[in-house]
């Protein structure tokens, strides 16, 4: 017998299940976790989307934050964990991967605020080249914190950086005035 408690218990099921960040995601074909873990940090999917150029896919971009934020500047400035994690759809070396990181960079900061970072930005180029070419379905993880940037590739570190100024203006590559992808920063947010 159907009662009036078991439809109401069935319609909150159904929106459990159908609310935003309850279930993983999928863009491109790329399923996206709801949440994983860093360090002893439990972090939580803010948004997704594709990142392409020219037509082209090139990787699906995830952004997991502490706890949901839906403006850049409550991003940029919190000082908590944050990972932004690319999903290679094509093959890239290490030179395409890093030009487009230091383009976001300076897209995003005029010479005057670079100049105090060249020596980190520099260490990130470094790192990129030491991953070397990326293929299709790695997965690049760049962790930022009050320390500052960690990169790793498929689950092994590669490098850190201990500079928190960089930690943020390496975060504006996506999330800044003039990011890599508007559709791809707009995602990120959750929007």
């Amino acid at each position: 017998m159907i009662t009036s408690n078991s439809v109401r218990n069935a319609a909150l099921i159904a929106a459990l299940l159908a609310a935003p960040g309850l279930q993983a995601a999928e863009v491109a074909g790329v399923r996206v976790a709801d949440s994983l873990r860093v360090g002893n940090q439990e972090l939580v999917l803010n948004g997704a989307g594709l990142r392409s150029k020219l037509f082209i896919k090139v990787y699906v971009g995830a952004l997991y934050v502490e706890r949901r934020m839906t403006t850049p500047a409550a991003i940029l400035e919190n000082s908590g964990r944050r990972r932004v994690e690319l999903r290679l759809l094509r093959d890239l070396d290490a030179d395409a991967l890093h030009s487009a990181l230091d383009e976001g960079l300076t897209n995003n900061h005029s010479p005057a605020e670079l100049a105090p970072l060249k020596p980190a930005a520099d260490a990130l180029a470094g790192i990129m080249r030491r991953i070397g070419k990326v293929r299709e379905g790695d997965v690049v993880a760049i962790d930022f914190s009050a320390d500052g940037v960690q990169v790793a590739l498929n689950g092994e570190e590669r490098g850190k950086i201990a500079n928190p100024e960089f930690a943020r203006a390496l975060l504006k590559v996506w999330l800044g005035d003039k990011p890599a992808d508007a559709s791809l920063k707009k995602a990120l947010l959750g929007q």
